[in-house]
């Protein structure tokens, strides 16, 4: 014990950032193999077969396999991006949830308590349809899905799923808190790089026996590597606007203009744009799998959910498009950065201070943005016609490896921002040593 907290006490606050992220992600990929009580996860594995490039696929490979091996973390932690969805929603539409967002931390607090709240519901609604829906499934192979159907496998199992969700949430807040990344972003992105060597190894395999020529694994590995290359240019890409502040004339008469830039990223929303999307689209298609409707209504209404299907692609660009204007209005207040521009003696050259440049911020970032929308489809959208219409057999999606590219970016961002930081305490630390500060 006093090895390791000699051990601990000489790590600086990075390192000890990084390795709390690290145990955080290997205790949570433990628990996605605690299996539920009750479960047959040998009948449950049935369904998922031949579904991996699907829609059910997908949200498998978000939650790290969790869900096909059917354990206490299956619902993982999409019950709180659902909330989150929700919560910023009626931010933007309810007064009093817009004053409480505008109060600062505090309010903060406060709609991140009424997401955990949410959530909660949510997996209790989900855990239930999950649980009902393995109550109701043939059995396989003579093997039922649910070894005692009842009242008491109900409860117990809805308890350990809504459970399995609240321990992911906090697991994702202790990671932005006192890791490094953010949380929810961290856990999907470790969920999609366990799956990602068993969906290569499908593709070596279906190689060696000649069902795909090497001329296709090796287009599917360029496009792979284009989507990389793409996402790197997007993420990093930024529209500078030039801000100018007001001249000073030095003692030896030299007249000095202060100028500097103010970034509007090509891609603000990040990944959450296209996280939600996803989310939202994955709803139908998890109910339609684990709840079985016979009414005409209802298939018909779940078929435009259907993974693949125009329908589906229609769908999923427009909710794409919206969350990532949606996210960038609730990052970006332009009438908030006019009025610090104004208060700090900034102005935009060319454009009056006061309305004209909350109007020049608003038009620059909607053409942005524009762009960014743009890329974010052809990210996300292209690989699902790719798969489904040209038979392009691609072990991870485009939403998957945009999720894993932004994670280590902005990780690494962030990383070397404790860095930069560092180094800077340290030479303050230097010069009040010497004497050169004082007070």
């Amino acid at each position: 014990m006093k090895f390791l907290k000699g051990f601990f006490g000489n790590l600086s606050d990075l390192q000890k950032r990084i390795l709390f992220t690290l145990g955080a992600l290997v205790v949570y990929r433990i628990g996605s193999f605690i299996p539920l009580p009750g479960v047959n996860a040998s009948a449950v594995l049935h369904l998922f077969q031949g579904d991996n490039s699907g829609m059910m696929g997908m949200f498998d490979m978000f939650s790290g396999g969790s869900l096909s091996r059917m354990s206490v973390l299956a619902l993982n932690i999409f019950p709180y991006i659902s909330a989150s969805i929700v919560l910023q929603l009626l931010s933007a539409t309810s007064k009093s949830l817009g004053e409480l967002r505008k109060e600062g931390e505090s309010g903060r607090v406060k709609i991140n308590q009424y997401t955990r709240y949410l959530a909660v519901l949510l997996a209790v609604v989900q855990g239930w349809a999950v649980i009902r829906g393995l109550e109701a499934m043939a059995p396989v192979n003579g093997v039922a899905a649910v070894v005692n159907p009842g009242f008491a496998f109900e409860m117990s199992a809805i308890i350990a799923l809504v459970g399995g969700t609240v321990f992911v949430m906090w697991l994702a807040e202790q990671i932005t808190a006192r890791g490094i990344g953010q949380g929810a972003s961290l856990l999907i992105f470790a969920g999609i790089i366990a799956e990602v060597p068993g969906g290569i190894a499908q593709l070596i395999s279906l190689g060696s026996v000649g069902q795909i020529s090497p001329a296709m694994i090796a287009l599917v590995l360029a496009f792979v590597v284009g989507i990389v290359a793409l996402i790197a240019f997007f993420e990093q890409a930024q529209r500078r606007i030039q801000i100018l502040y007001p001249r000073q004339v030095m003692a030896n008469g030299v007249v000095n203009t202060n100028a500097s830039y103010l970034p509007i990223k090509v891609n603000m929303s990040g990944v959450m744009g296209p996280v939600f999307a996803s989310s939202i689209m994955m709803l139908p298609a998890f109910v339609q799998r684990f709840v079985q409707s016979e009414n005409l209504t209802v298939q018909t209404i779940l078929g435009f959910f259907t993974y693949g299907t125009w329908s589906y692609i229609f769908l999923f660009t427009v909710l794409i498009a919206f969350f990532a204007y949606f996210q960038t209005a609730v990052i970006f207040n332009s009438e908030e950065t006019s009025n610090n521009l104004k208060n700090a003696g900034g102005y935009v050259p060319g454009v009056r201070p006061g309305e004209q440049t909350i109007k020049y911020l608003d038009n620059v970032v909607s053409r942005t943005t524009a762009i960014g929308v743009a890329y974010l489809i052809v990210v996300c959208v292209l690989p699902i016609i790719l798969n489904t219409h040209l038979g392009m057999p691609l072990a991870i999606g485009g939403t998957s490896v945009l999720i894993v590219a932004g994670v280590v970016l902005d990780t690494t961002n962030q990383v070397q921002s404790y860095l930069v930081a560092k180094q800077y305490s340290g030479v303050i630390n230097k010069t009040q040593k010497k004497g050169r500060f004082r007070g």
